[in-house]
């Protein structure tokens, strides 16, 4: 298997892994508060939600493409990277960036997420099957 066959598998993952590092390194003055309805929901934890459910599914389906991989070899290395990385980006926040605070409520709307994204994937085709064609 050649480097460039292994990154086109994951090419998705490794771009939006890279926009939640862009998006969670950003001064807090730079990003626009929103005002409104969605401050019932905290719109900061529905962000959260969204960029590691969405991270979560990406990172499973490129390592269910891996030659020889069970789907449960998958699932288990797309969540210990997404919460990885769900916890990287707090304690990058809370010693390096100005005006962010690391929270442990980020990493938990963080791990949040990649429950969704487990949800999300187990509706998938094949999901919880066996890989058959090895």
């Amino acid at each position: 298997m050649s480097i460039q066959r292994g990154f086109l598998r994951h090419w998705p993952a490794i771009s939006w892994g890279m926009g939640i590092l862009i998006l969670t390194g950003l001064p807090g003055q730079m990003i626009p508060q929103v005002p409104g309805f969605l401050d019932l929901f905290e719109a900061d934890k529905i962000i959260h939600l969204v960029l590691f459910g969405g991270f979560m599914i990406l990172l499973y389906r490129g390592f269910r493409k891996e030659p020889g991989w069970k789907n449960q070899k998958a699932l288990v290395f797309a969540i210990l990277i997404a919460l990885a990385l769900g916890g990287l980006t707090e304690v990058l926040q809370k010693l390096t960036i100005i005006n962010r605070e690391g929270s442990i409520w980020d990493f938990i709307a963080n791990a949040a997420g990649v429950g969704i994204g487990i949800i999300i994937s187990s509706r998938s085709r094949g999901f919880f099957i066996s890989q058959q064609k090895q």
